[in-house]
């Protein structure tokens, strides 16, 4: 086997994979970086793994040629062990600048979510700005422009889609967990004062009728808000019933 073309999630990892299948060491081989890896759509869809060619070289202990008698006018002949030297030292610089190149050490989480939402927001038309709000425990982007119903959606349902592959693709380039919330045209403030009082407005008709209500399928982030606005509720309880996407909240009696 002189020759093998392998792939691997970085150019480093797949000239690893092909030195063990070829049970070689480094030295022993030349590189060709045949494809370089790519992130996809969206940082999300069709990645591309790195691709290398590694091409075994000459047995360093067999020269080149036969050794001559040195002229004045001639240079000493290179042996093969040279020549793997110094090809592999040429390797191993162009490998270092390509992993310079794809590393992902400097890479800002924050801004790789923050460009996904833009991208799509283009790919639907859409002309938006992200800005960037920091805490404690949570990072808010908050999108502005026009016509963001449709990033919104039917009760925040894309909206909610959205946010959650924008955690996926921050959290492919963080050390650490993120947790970020995606709101538009204040929407999440807006969708929190509606469920509250719809909240009050059931419990007093659960009260009323001395019946449980059940609401329809709801968000878990949307079911949090219901059971802590009735929590404290002197009258009425509330529980969640159902599997996930159809998962319900239900008010009754104490």
């Amino acid at each position: 086997m002189n020759t093998l073309v392998v792939s691997g999630k970085t150019i480093e990892d797949a000239i690893k994979n092909g030195l063990e299948r070829m049970n070689v060491t480094e030295d022993r081989v030349s590189v060709r970086v045949l494809e370089k890896p790519s992130r996809g759509l969206f940082g999300l869809i069709g990645v591309r793994p790195a691709k290398v060619e590694l091409t075994l070289l000459p047995d360093k202990d067999v020269p080149l040629s036969e050794p001559t008698t040195q002229s004045s006018s001639s240079k000493p002949v290179q042996t093969a062990s040279a020549v793997a030297g110094m090809q592999a030292a040429a390797v191993s610089k162009d490998r270092d600048q390509e992993m310079d190149a794809d590393s992902t050490d400097d890479i800002d989480p924050i801004e790789e979510a923050k460009q996904f939402i833009m991208d799509v927001a283009r790919s639907m038309g859409l002309v938006v700005e992200v800005g960037v709000h920091k805490r404690k425990d949570t990072v808010t982007l908050d999108i502005s422009g026009s016509d963001l119903g449709l990033i919104i959606g039917r009760r925040g349902q894309t909206l909610d889609s959205l946010q959650y592959l924008a955690n996926l693709v921050a959290n492919r380039y963080s050390k650490h967990h993120l947790r970020i919330i995606l709101d538009a045209e204040q929407f999440r403030e807006r969708r929190k004062k509606t469920l509250e009082s719809l909240s009050e407005r059931l419990a007093n008709k659960v009260i009323r009728s001395r019946q449980e209500v059940v609401l329809e399928p709801m968000t878990a982030q949307d079911r949090k808000i219901i059971h802590a606005k009735l929590q404290d509720h002197p009258k009425v309880k509330t529980c969640s019933k159902g599997e996930e996407p159809n998962r319900r909240v239900v008010i009754m009696i104490k």
